[in-house]
């Protein structure tokens, strides 16, 4: 292994060579801490090719290293080009690894080559956040150009090396490929009672460029979860921008005049030319005071002399401008200058009016209909009895002298997306909205960087408390659970031990696993007043009586089923720099670079899909004096053409000097630029725009061997999906019935189509494929011993049944169907989606033969 002295000092070398400054590749980190150190740019990087393949020859593996694929590409920004060779995908079972089918593109290639070529079409568009492939072979020339499409973009590329014959390894033949991995099944997490554990994984890194090889052990979501909560954001949104305003100051008593009333006639008399008692003038006899304090009326004015035509009576204006404060004003979000040593309890304080002498209570006040209720309250109020949803005519009744102001709930949203994109940018590169009161952020390999998860908290809550914000922060496996004690606890910091989620919230009330107020009603009323009680209830009376929703959110609390979150992608300014070996003079120099550099950035620009609304132009002198051209466009433009047109104009106002030696064009404000897809909300982001990526692939490989997968109202594995077109816009959300639709009785949220409760396995056999050997106790045991494809396997745990009817809707053959489904393992750590055909007591029903239908990773 090398010294990492010398790695060091080796980079930092590279960093002074650099032209531009050393710049750090965006990468994807896997928030382990002994992994992401062994990956140079700490996780995997998005403009990279990575190759992953099996353990073994064995299908098990297979699905394994397809769950490795499928959560790497559901942590990326945008759609994901998945390119088969075959069709065996499952598209229930990749979406419970947190991979959305909505953003899932199918593409089917004939052979290896033509599916490396489609792969590099993907990498070249910019417009996806992940491009996947399958293939047997590929040698160094093809990753060699796959490795070219993917740099300098953000579309990781992932290619799966399958097993072309058995003992023969996918690694071994020589790639361009900047990692590659081995991944296997390894034996579930060990349970208190019977039944299949956590699936882990053998994760090996076979390869990457100057360091060695690794072997761990993995659970598929190893996940820290922080909830930022912050309990008074509008209210104290209100007390901020209250101090940024110019507060009038303080009337002081008014100072008698008695003593220069006579001095001031006098001068009067002698002072001006113009004839006194006519319009406002300074010092006007009228505008004396008669006494102090008071003010006489100015009296009738007169018709004005010919000498005084032409003159104009106003106000003087004030002479004396106010200055801004020698501390600067405020920064964007956070005033990052605040001082350290000032403790947060005194910069929370600031913003609220507790500490000023009778001060009123302050509430916010919002339109329900034709009922004006509180939508949020301060802490003062809160402690008087005054709560959010209380009507406004009862709360004044109770406190006839409160503040009301109006609700600006859209501009809660907007500051509260601001402080997301702060923190993406300064904590975390994963932060997610939580509802209109907090954040999630996702803290896995970034907590080191603050001194480890706890002091990280710290360190957020001490930054808003500067900053006069409340917050409490928990940290957990699960969203749901970092969601839970943020809110509950009693204190600023709540950190959950790994793996201990169910431990913490068992005490907690049901409210906190964010069911509606319905369910959480009526689990009070039968006398379930902790989560732990909850948990321990069987699951197909808990569905049946509260629905699916209740029982998702208690899963996702407790990390039985994933939670992915949606992320907010914060912009980034887009830049084009060009250096010389010789210094340039001359206007035609100019503008010959300023051509190459318009292209560059309408690359930059197309890539984001922005378009340019304000550009400058720097020319950097030799004698280190800058030249800026400054160019505004009414409309998003990223047409090179007029760019350089525009630019060009302006080129005489460049004063070279001695020679320019750099120019550099920066984009100071962009906007969206189409085409778009159409969409309900205009403050709703797009996707990118796939229609060119689509036409081209379509030349090559055909329009039907390209779809997206949709979910179908089916209990039938091999019918809960089906094929949609590529382009098809998002399905929208279900209008609303008429009054006397009876379907508006029912009160429990709609079922999802693929059960999520239930595992689904990665793969889907075309055919189920029946079992020779096999053992199992009746009516509904799960098999001890089988035999698939000749080998023999061993069950150590299993999960089940399942059971699913045959729709005699559709088939009349199918109306005594029966097939009952379990979850099995063997001694490796194989999981394997069995089925038996009947229920295990009547003939009808099935011939009791086994079939294994799908593999689990």
């Amino acid at each position: 292994m090398a010294d990492p002295a010398l790695l060091e000092s080796l980079r930092a070398q590279l960093r002074a060579l650099e032209p531009s400054g050393f710049k750090r590749r965006p990468a994807l980190p896997f928030g382990i801490a002994a992994v992401n150190s062994r990956l140079s740019d700490g996780g995997l990087r998005l403009d990279a090719l990575h190759e992953i393949a099996g353990g073994s020859a064995d299908m098990a593996d297979d699905c394994a290293a397809t769950l490795f694929l499928a959560g790497i590409a559901a942590r990326a920004w945008g759609p994901v080009l998945w390119v088969v060779r075959r069709r065996d995908l499952f598209a229930p079972g990749l979406s419970q690894s947190g991979l959305d089918p909505q953003r899932l593109i199918y593409a089917e290639a004939g052979d290896d080559a033509e599916l490396l070529a489609i792969m590099e079409e993907g990498l070249r568009h910019r417009g996806l956040g992940a491009v996947i492939g399958e293939a047997r072979r590929a040698d160094m020339a093809a990753t060699r150009r796959i490795q070219l499409a993917a740099e300098g973009g953000r579309t990781i590329a992932l290619l799966m090396r399958r097993h072309a014959r058995e003992g023969a390894d996918p690694l071994r033949p020589p790639s361009a490929a900047v990692t590659r991995w081995r991944i296997g099944c390894a034996p579930s997490a060990p349970l208190p009672v019977a039944g299949v554990g956590r699936p882990r994984w053998r994760v090996e890194l076979a390869r990457q460029k100057g360091e060695n090889r690794s072997t761990r052990y993995w659970r598929p979501a190893m996940q820290r979860v922080a909830a930022l909560y912050l309990p008074h954001w509008p209210i104290e949104r209100l007390w901020r921008a209250g101090r940024r305003t110019t507060r009038p100051p303080e009337p002081r008593p008014a100072a008698s005049l008695a003593p220069l009333r006579q001095a001031v006639a006098g001068e009067q008399q002698h002072a001006c030319s113009v004839p006194r008692g006519g319009g406002w003038r300074p010092g006007a006899r009228w505008a004396r005071e008669d006494q102090p304090g008071q003010v006489a009326l100015p009296p009738v004015t007169r018709a004005r002399a010919r000498h005084e035509v032409g003159r104009k009576d106003e106000a003087a204006t004030n002479p004396f401008r106010a200055m801004p404060p020698d501390e600067g004003g405020h920064s964007q979000f956070l005033d990052e200058r605040a001082r350290e040593a000032e403790p947060p309890e005194a910069m929370a304080g600031q913003g609220s009016p507790a500490g000023k002498v009778g001060a009123p209570p302050l509430v916010t006040a919002v339109h329900i209909g034709s009922r004006v209720e509180i939508a949020a309250a301060c802490p003062a109020a809160l402690a008087l009895g005054l709560r959010p949803g209380m009507a406004i005519t009862q709360a004044r009744a109770q406190l006839p002298g409160l503040d009301i102001r109006p609700a600006d709930p859209e501009g809660d949203r907007a500051s509260l997306r601001s402080l997301a994109i702060l923190a993406a940018r300064r904590w975390s590169p994963i932060v997610a909205l939580s509802g209109e009161d907090g954040l999630f952020l996702d803290l896995t390999g970034t907590a080191h960087l603050f001194g480890g998860e706890e002091s990280m908290a710290w360190h957020i809550v001490r930054l808003l408390a500067r900053a006069g914000f409340t917050a409490q922060v928990a940290i957990a496996d699960t969203p749901g659970a970092a969601w839970a004690l943020a809110r509950l606890a009693r204190t600023r910091v709540t950190p959950c031990p790994r793996g201990d989620q169910a431990r913490a919230l068992a005490d907690l009330p049901p409210s906190a696993l964010r069911i509606d107020d319905a369910a959480s009603e009526l689990l009070k009323r039968l006398g379930i007043d902790r989560i732990g009680q909850l948990a321990a209830l069987p699951r197909a009376p808990l569905v049946r009586r509260f629905g699916a929703a209740t029982v998702l959110r208690l899963d996702q609390a407790l990390g039985r089923i994933p939670e992915p979150l949606d992320p907010v992608v914060p912009p980034h300014a887009i830049a084009v720099r060009q250096r010389f070996a010789e210094p340039i003079l001359t206007a035609d120099a100019i503008e010959h670079w300023l051509g190459v550099l318009v292209l560059r950035l309408a690359a930059a620009l197309e890539a984001e899909g922005l378009g340019v609304r304000a550009l400058e132009c720097i020319a950097e002198r030799i004698d280190g004096v800058p030249q800026r051209i400054r160019i505004g466009l009414a409309r998003p433009s990223r047409d090179p053409a007029h760019l350089l047109r525009l630019l060009c104009r302006r080129i005489e106002d460049v004063e070279p000097g001695y020679g320019i030696d750099a120019v550099t064009l920066h984009v100071r404000r962009a906007g969206p630029l189409g085409p778009e897809p159409l969409v309900e909300r205009l403050d709703e982001e797009a996707a990118p725009d796939l229609a060119t990526l689509v036409d081209t692939l379509a030349t090559r490989i055909g329009l039907a061997a390209m779809w997206r997968m949709r979910p179908v109202e089916s209990d039938v594995p091999e019918r809960a999906a089906a094929r949609a077109p590529v382009l098809d816009p998002p399905m929208r959300a279900a209008q609303a019935g008429k009054r006397d639709d009876i379907r508006q009785l029912a009160r429990s949220p709609a079922l999802h189509p693929w059960h999520p409760q239930w595992p689904k396995p990665a793969r889907l056999l075309r055919r189920p494929e029946r079992l020779d050997h096999v053992i199992a106790e009746l009516p509904d045991h799960a098999p001890r011993r089988f035999t698939w494809r000749g080998l023999a396997h061993k069950v150590v745990h299993a999960d089940g049944p399942e059971r699913i009817h045959g729709e005699w809707w559709k088939r009349d053959a199918e109306r005594s169907s029966v097939r009952d489904y379990f979850r099995v393992e063997d001694e490796a750590g194989r999981r394997y989606w069995l089925f038996r055909s009947g229920d295990g007591e009547h003939a009808v029903t099935g011939d009791l033969s086994w079939y294994l239908h799908g593999v689990f990773g």
